[in-house]
């Protein structure tokens, strides 16, 4: 990389790296056998100018926070150079959790409230940067959240709030509750997944100057591991068109770099385990997409011209 991984700014006081890394496969990856692997991704990624970290309550059955804080206990100091975020609200039936006889939402006060103070002690850290409802809850009364947000940031143990998975009207109705606006939405997108593009979940982030995240930006993998699916080898011959085009190491840069010219200006999050592969998907902040080959890439996706 010719410079650091770009910052993207969320508010006056809050701003994350343009790209993330996230957790969710922790505790059930073959590359990462003990904390000084974890440790290592730290460094890695904060080496880059990657300094946003995303978790979740429930990744690893539970146990991904743990793990994560447990490594960063060894190496606090690093902490600082960290923005933290992680989500509540998806309970799952799991041995730790034998009071859930089905998975459900649960966006009740008191669940955020002990959600945050178990995240907060498997972590290791006395405050959340940034606190997502993981899924939106059919149940789910606003001012109730609101209610909880308010407490968690008066006592200092969370300083910002955001929402994953919600569609417009979901992300609306609960911002009409909150006294301060929400920083992000974490969206599914990649160039097999073009919802969001489309159906007006980006163009409120755009019109809020909300900057979401991007979870699966590589399709979970599909570009890579799924020979049968059609849409993803329909796209890997543009992809690498593209790559040879703009010299990248691989397609993932491509495709993380086309979802980076998004007038929402999201933030991916990286699943990968590998360090090797952190530094490649960095390299795609370098790569900016001619808007023919973006739109070149967009047809291949849709399997048929634009309108």
């Amino acid at each position: 990389m010719s410079a650091p991984v770009a910052r993207r700014k969320l508010n006056e006081d809050l701003s994350f790296s343009s790209l993330a890394w996230g957790a969710w496969r922790l505790r059930n990856s073959p590359d990462i056998s003990s904390t000084h692997d974890v440790v290592r991704i730290m460094e890695t990624a904060l080496d880059l100018g990657i300094t946003t970290f995303d978790h979740a309550d429930i990744y690893g059955n539970y146990g991904c926070e743990d793990y994560f804080g447990a490594a960063l206990s060894t190496v606090s100091h690093l902490r600082s150079q960290m923005e933290i975020v992680t989500k509540c609200d998806i309970a799952l039936v799991c041995d730790s959790r034998p009071e859930h006889r089905i998975n459900h939402y649960n966006t009740s006060k008191r669940h955020i409230l002990e959600s945050v103070e178990t995240s907060l002690k498997n972590l290791r850290i006395d405050h959340i940067d940034t606190l997502l409802l993981h899924r939106p809850d059919p149940l789910m009364v606003a001012d109730e959240v609101a209610d909880a947000f308010n407490h968690l940031q008066r006592d200092g143990k969370v300083r910002y709030f955001g929402v994953s998975n919600f569609k417009p009207s979901q992300f609306n109705l609960l911002q009409s509750r909150l006294d301060q606006p929400m920083v992000t939405n974490q969206i599914e997108c990649s160039v097999l997944e073009l919802a969001p593009i489309f159906d007006g979940t980006f163009d409120l982030m755009q019109q809020k100057r909300v900057t979401p995240m991007i979870w699966s930006p590589l399709g979970g993998a599909r570009l890579f591991k799924d020979k049968d699916d059609a849409v993803a080898a329909h796209l890997r011959p543009i992809l690498e068109e593209m790559r040879v085009k703009y010299n990248a190491h691989g397609i993932a840069e491509i495709a993380i770099a086309w979802l980076l010219a998004l007038p929402c200006q999201p933030i991916p999050v990286l699943g990968t385990m590998k360090p090797d592969r952190i530094r490649d998907a960095a390299q795609a902040c370098d790569i900016t997409l001619d808007r023919q080959d973006w739109f070149a890439i967009l047809v291949a996706a849709q399997g048929h011209p634009v309108p």
